[in-house]
């Protein structure tokens, strides 16, 4: 695993607590993960980490627009 930098434990978090969120919902992702592009310092350490969301079936997509069209209140 790499280094835990701020970035990528603020990413971590994020994809932890939007899978609980979809969890509670009846919604789950295959395949989430957290990704870092290219180290943009001397010192290796990435500015960024972004949440992956991976693919998902066309039965998983209606769900998941569906959670967020309710959350939304449409």
């Amino acid at each position: 695993m790499p280094p835990t930098t701020p970035k990528i434990q603020e990413a971590v978090d994020a994809r932890n607590a939007l899978a609980a969120a979809l969890s509670r919902a009846g919604v789950q992702l295959p395949a989430m993960d957290v990704r870092t592009p290219w180290a943009d310092d001397s010192e290796g350490e990435a500015r960024y980490a972004l949440v992956h969301l991976g693919v998902c079936s066309a039965p998983v997509a209606h769900m998941l627009a569906d959670v967020i069209l309710r959350g939304a209140g449409a």
